[in-house]
């Protein structure tokens, strides 16, 4: 059967019947549910049932009708809104959630919202209103108790909001640790004077988001090793970062080493320490957090915490896949285990102050 209908010069052709899922289950012998099964690619499905069915499909060149099954109260589409992709971070973790769902019978609808709560409300309510069959919100700004709301409705997963949860589940890494890992590499190497380039809290104190729970992790941690924090409130962005190390370079006594909160914030770090002239690491060492992988890249080499974009996208989608093809109501929550990658941006601090004068 024809996918799309053709024209000739007589004018246009009458469209053929489109292909409907009874007629691929009739194709291949089997039942109508067994055809939704391997459409929606649920678990259970015997490796010969997939062929039939998928033969049948073929032969008809059918596609689900999207319209057809949202009037019904599915859509088959999966929404996924995000703050923006300017963070290498975000952009994975989304990539990672489209990929797990390629080759299944759901789309993935990214919708950018900023790090506004009433933005992100909108976009919520807008894929809602497209009757998405589930939601997943990459370090959402808004009231963890508006989302739990959202969850009771639709199965939702929140990446990067830490608590507990009666209804919706979360993907976080162990930010906590994390930070540890960071504070302890720069005191093993003999610093002391170590700076934190954070950003504002956020929305709710009982289910904060990462960063926050990663400069409390800094925080003890520097406490632990009998040291002072010193948290500079910046944002997690390269402007952020440059903007907070110039800061922190222009105090009397500078840090021989800065804990960014994130890869992209300690980028515009390095840029900003390589304009005032500074070495990296010669006079001051610098860790990011995240691993993306420009991080990687040999002209960078940063040191860096690694919590797997990858495994993060992965799990947020499995998660959702739990809830629509096993029927899992109770709320799940997926912690990730951070690791120190150390590259070339750490060293022992210098003997003396390295850093050019103004």
């Amino acid at each position: 059967m024809a996918e799309f209908p053709e024209r000739s010069a007589a004018g246009p052709a009458r469209p053929a019947r489109r292909a409907t899922i009874k007629d691929v289950a009739a194709e291949a012998g089997v039942s109508v549910a067994a055809v939704s099964k391997v459409v929606r690619s649920a678990y259970g499905v015997s490796p010969e049932m997939k062929s039939r069915v998928q033969a049948a499909i073929d032969k008809l060149g059918y596609r689900p009708d999207v319209g057809a099954r949202a009037m019904r109260g599915h859509s088959y589409t999966i929404g996924v809104v995000a703050p923006e992709l300017s963070s290498f971070f975000v952009t994975e973790v989304i990539d990672a959630i489209v990929s797990q769902f390629e080759g299944t019978a759901y789309g993935v609808t990214v919708m950018l919202a900023g790090a506004d709560a009433d933005r992100q409300r909108r976009a919520v309510h807008g894929l809602i209103d497209r009757k998405v069959d589930g939601l997943v919100l990459v370090a959402p700004w808004t009231p963890f108790r508006w989302i739990e709301k959202v969850a009771r409705s639709v199965p939702t997963v929140a990446v990067a909001r830490h608590g507990a949860s009666q209804d919706c589940d979360t993907v976080v890494s162990d930010d906590e640790q994390g930070a540890r890992l960071a504070v302890d590499h720069l005191v093993g190497l003999g610093h002391r004077r170590i700076a934190h380039i954070g950003q504002a809290a956020g929305p709710d104190d009982s289910h904060p988001l990462s960063h926050v729970v990663r400069q409390r992790g800094y925080e003890a941690a520097m406490r632990a090793h009998g040291l002072e924090p010193d948290v500079i409130v910046g944002a997690y962005s390269d402007r952020g970062g440059y903007d907070a190390a110039r800061t922190a370079l222009a105090r009397a006594e500078t840090p021989t080493a800065i804990f960014a909160g994130a890869d992209v914030a300690a980028l515009g770090a390095l840029r900003a320490i390589e304009d005032a002239g500074a070495r990296v690491p010669g006079d001051i060492s610098l860790v990011g957090y995240d691993n993306i992988w420009l991080a990687g890249v040999k002209r960078i080499w940063l040191t860096t915490v690694d919590e797997s974009s990858q495994l993060t996208g992965e799990a947020a989608a499995r998660l959702l896949r739990e809830r629509l093809d096993e029927g899992r109501t109770r709320a799940a929550r997926h912690t990730l285990a951070p690791s120190l990658i150390v590259r070339g941006t750490t060293a022992p601090p210098p003997q003396g102050s390295r850093l050019p004068a103004d």
